[in-house]
């Protein structure tokens, strides 16, 4: 059974339910939530998606999520995906979300912050590797690996809301 999710408009309002396998063939926008994870050091989450994944088999990214489903938040679908990808909870702060032409579909992306502190235990049909890599150097990686193709767009916007409203703890270190 192909997972349910909410069609959306391009003011990202409700349309309808449908399966996540439709919105994609047919180009119908839904939600998909990303989560940007940092650690105490303020450095974040780099992944390579596991080799046998449909959608972008063995590209890096940057963020960690998937489909919102029906009736999940942005922050909600997130933080289930951090769960099911990493092994870990953590509050996740949204941080801004735009209509996404990148990939296999446009879609809304929900783009989230949060800051972990446990032991990552990746899903290894979702996760083939793992590290923690400082903002000079995902820049280089962003050039030199294979990423997902949004990946750019979404640190460049992420970094550009996190000078513009940074995140308490930020705010004070």
């Amino acid at each position: 059974m192909d997972e349910l999710v909410e069609r959306v408009d391009a003011q990202d309002r409700v349309l309808g339910v449908v399966s996540r396998r439709d919105a994609v063939r047919r180009g119908w926008l839904h939600r998909v939530a990303s989560v940007v994870c940092r650690d105490g050091q303020g450095r974040m989450l780099v992944h390579r998606r596991a080799e046998q994944l449909s959608r972008f088999p063995g590209h890096y990214e940057f963020g960690v999520g998937g489909a919102a489903g029906v009736g999940e938040s942005y922050e909600q679908a997130a933080v289930r995906e951090l769960g099911e990808e990493l092994g870990v909870r953590a509050a996740v702060r949204l941080r801004f979300k735009f209509l996404n032409r990148s990939g296999l579909s446009p879609h809304w992306l929900g783009v989230g912050e949060a800051v972990l502190s446990e032991t990552i235990v990746p899903d290894p049909g979702e996760v083939a590797w793992h590290g923690w890599l400082t903002e000079s150097e995902l820049r280089i990686a962003l050039r030199q690996w294979a990423f997902a193709p949004d990946s750019q767009a979404v640190f460049d916007r992420y970094l550009t809301c996190r000078a513009a409203s940074p995140s308490p703890q930020e705010r004070y270190s």
